[in-house]
């Protein structure tokens, strides 16, 4: 041993020796140094401490060299942070759910159809109507897929290199990029919003990774091509296919295809590729592209490509956008939507605003033009709004149907939904029919004849049957009692025609010709009310729009809408068989037809002798009666005028054996909904139906029936011998017989005979005019 003893460290209470040196000369551990407090300058030293966890701040460096982490620190972080990464992830895949599809894109708009085919209209809130994969032409889903997703049907639904895309752009303070794949843009369309956010983003991510395991790669494509928006306010392929090219999407082909395809990366520019020429360089460099895809990954050889580049840009039709419900497309719609609820009652106002209905019409686009057409054509001829107050608000109201089946091809409902008119002039009720009934009383009486005589069985009746014309004549009921009016200073009926003229005793054929209104309010009472009331229903005129019994109901006081009035002449017109007038062939909703809408059949209204009797009577109104202003048309054809009491309206309803139009005219004022006269109407003293409503029936008619040959009338079966009313002057010049009006042959005053019985009350009945 070394001969120096090694002495123990030495501690002062009061600190270190005098001097301030170390006890020892050996330097002390440095956790060991207790720094004193009379030392200056000196930093303190630390007391002992145990060994650190995470050696950070680093002791073993100074500076800010002790603040930078060792290589082992950040291998450590680094897997800290990917497994709390991980974690969270596998939290967020665990719990996040595939949450129901939003409302919006559950909604669908309605198409309707011409009889043609091509898109009438559509209404509803979003311009949307599904299709199934099925109809999409596989070369148009390839368009697709080549220009958003080639590796669709492949990846997982989330594309990684997409997903660094998206994050670099949102380091760098970019806008969020949308879902790169098909699947994430499905999800987005589908079960989120449009919103720029990293979370919607996250969730757009988890959801599409997860979709997969409930959702087909084919179900996944057909919910995005029924979900992207294309522009010009078309959500789904189905829409835009009808807004770009006015096609179903079944007949979509590459090319067509391939600009869908390029519309939904620029829906806002693209839209305008028919007018824009900056949109439409754009839009052929894109559709260039997708054409070009398409080669490249083998769905498209050179050759076809280069056909398609041959046959050029396929570019869109002309846009207008807003153009919405105009013209009478809202009458058509309108008319269309009331015929499908009334057939069907699970389809009802929310249903439809849902949407997804594809709705087929028997309206015809052509003879749509045409009736809308000759009302414009007469309106400048013959009213002057600006120069003639009463002209300004004049209606029109207009239908066409087929006799044959009872399709409704044209109606004219007024001016438009455009120009704040929404009541369908073509389809109301309320304004009267005037003479134009006086055939349904014919009918009614050749069919089950008059009763002439109190207490009389009643008597065959032929167009040959004659009764008194004369003006202001009494009218008596089947029991011989004169009908009461309460406003007439005698208190009974003297009913007028439109003039005083004294005809005597007429034909009933004569009396429609000239439109004589005595005869026919006397033989509607002969015939009954129930009879006629029964044969206008089996025509197809609405029980609810049958006026109640009194004088007047047989001349007209009833309100049948146009289209019900062209449907009961097309009876006329078919010898008798009544197909009642519609409007929709059939309903597709949601991809599915609809049960409920076959045609309706053809049922016996009439027996053709008598239907072909009164389409013989009618032809003589327009040969030689007040309807001669239809001669123009140049075809056999039947009709009648109607005017009624203070020419409150003016109808024309005829026919030809292809076709059936009737026109109404009346005065109402928007603000005031209430019939006024239509006395000076077009400079006229008087308006009458055979004046504006016939001319435009005639021009309407003429423009479609133009090229077809010209069809007749069967010709009518004698129907015997028929009674006349009593009065009728003997063939005998020495015979006569009284009247029920007292009249001994034709000069015989119509009062000269006693009252058979006490005047009946009647419904009140204003002394018509009607022609």
């Amino acid at each position: 041993m070394s001969g120096h003893r090694r002495r123990p460290p030495q501690r002062f209470p009061g600190g270190p020796r005098a001097g301030g040196h170390l006890a020892t000369g050996r330097r002390a551990a440095r956790g060991d140094q207790i720094p004193g407090p009379d030392v200056p300058g000196r930093a303190r030293q630390r007391a002992p401490q145990g060994k650190r966890r995470i050696d950070y701040p680093r002791r073993a460096r100074t500076g800010p060299r002790r603040w930078l982490p060792s290589v082992r620190q950040l291998l450590a972080l680094l897997a800290l942070f990917s497994g709390v990464s991980a974690a969270a992830v596998g939290y967020a895949y665990a719990t996040v759910t595939i949450p129901d599809p939003n409302p919006t894109t559950l909604l669908q708009n309605n198409v309707y159809y011409w009889s043609d085919g091509t898109v009438l209209a559509t209404d509803g809130s979003v311009n949307r109507q599904n299709v199934t994969l099925a109809q999409v032409p596989a070369d148009v889903r390839w368009d697709f897929i080549a220009a958003e997703n080639a590796s669709f049907y492949t990846d997982p639904g989330i594309d990684p290199q997409g997903i660094l895309r998206a994050v670099v752009d949102m380091a760098e303070g970019g806008s969020v990029q949308s879902g790169s794949t098909i699947t994430q843009q499905f999800v987005k369309n589908t079960y989120l919003d449009q919103s720029q956010t990293v979370s919607r983003k996250l969730r757009e991510l988890l959801i599409s990774t997860k979709i997969g395991a409930v959702m087909t790669k084919d179900q996944i494509l057909q919910g995005y091509l029924n979900t992207c928006f294309f522009g010009r306010q078309a959500n789904g392929i189905q829409a835009a296919a009808r807004m770009y090219y006015d096609l179903p999407v079944e007949k979509l082909d590459v090319s067509r295809g391939a600009f869908l395809a390029a519309a939904v990366n620029e829906p806002s520019l693209f839209q305008r590729a028919d007018s824009d020429p900056v949109a439409r360089k754009k839009a052929e460099a894109r559709w260039s592209w997708v054409l070009d895809r398409m080669v490249e990954i083998g769905r498209l050889t050179p050759q076809q490509r280069a056909r398609y580049a041959a046959a050029g840009f396929p570019a869109p039709k002309k846009w207008t956008p807003g153009s919405g419900l105009t013209g009478e497309t809202g009458y058509l719609v309108q008319l269309a939507r009331s015929y499908v609820q009334s057939h069907d009652p699970n389809i009802t106002d929310g249903s439809l605003s849902r949407g997804g209905y594809q709705i087929h019409t028997t309206f015809d686009r052509k003879k749509t033009a045409h009736l809308a057409r000759a009302v414009a054509a007469v309106r400048r001829q013959r009213l002057d709004p600006a120069h003639r107050p009463v002209d300004r608000d004049v209606q029109v109201g207009a239908a066409s149907v087929d006799p044959s089946t009872g399709r409704i091809l044209a109606v004219y409902g007024g001016p438009g939904f455009d120009h704040n008119h929404f009541s369908d002039n073509a389809d109301t009720s309320g304004v009267p029919v005037g003479s134009t009934f006086k055939p349904v009383v014919l009918a009614a009486a050749l069919q089950h004849g008059a009763v002439l005589r109190p207490g009389a069985s009643p008597k065959p009746i032929t167009p040959a049957s004659k009764f008194d014309g004369d003006d202001g004549l009494k009218i008596k009921d089947q029991q011989g009692n004169y009908v009461a009016d309460p406003k007439d200073p005698t208190g009974l009926l003297h009913q007028h025609n439109d003039t005083p003229q004294r005809w005597g005793y007429i034909s009933l054929r004569k009396a429609m010709e000239q439109s004589v209104n005595t005869p026919y309010v006397q033989l509607g009472e002969d015939v009954g009310y129930g009879n006629v009331a029964r044969t206008a229903q089996a025509l197809g005129l609405r029980p609810s729009s049958l006026a109640a019994p009194s004088a007047g109901f047989y001349i007209g006081t009833s309100t049948p809408s146009a289209i019900r009035m062209a449907g009961a002449y097309a009876t006329f017109a078919a010898e008798g068989m009544q197909a009642t007038p519609y409007s929709v062939t059939k309903v597709v909703h949601n991809g599915s037809p609809l049960p409920g809408f076959t045609a309706p059949a053809p049922v016996r209204a009439l027996p053709a002798e008598i239907a072909d009797n009164v389409t013989d009577v009618l032809r003589g109104v327009i040969a030689r009666g007040t309807g001669t202003k239809a001669q123009a048309l140049g075809l056999t054809a039947a009709g009648k005028t109607g005017t009624t009491d203070d020419f409150k309206s003016a109808w024309f309803v005829g026919y030809t054996p292809r076709l059936a139009t009737s026109v109404v005219l009346f005065r109402e004022d928007p603000a005031h909904p209430q019939l006024q006269s239509l006395i000076g109407v077009g400079g006229l003293r008087k308006v009458f139906g055979g004046d504006i409503p016939t001319e435009i029936w005639t021009q309407y008619m003429r423009d479609a029936l133009a090229g077809l040959p010209d069809v007749p009338f069967p010709a009518p079966a004698p129907l015997g011998r028929g009674a006349d009313e009593p009065g009728v002057p003997s063939p005998s010049p020495s015979a006569s017989r009284p009247g029920r009006g007292g009249k001994t042959g034709k000069k015989s005053p119509s009062t000269a005979a006693p009252t058979p019985g006490a005047p009946v009350n009647r419904t009140k009945c204003h002394a018509h005019k009607c022609r």
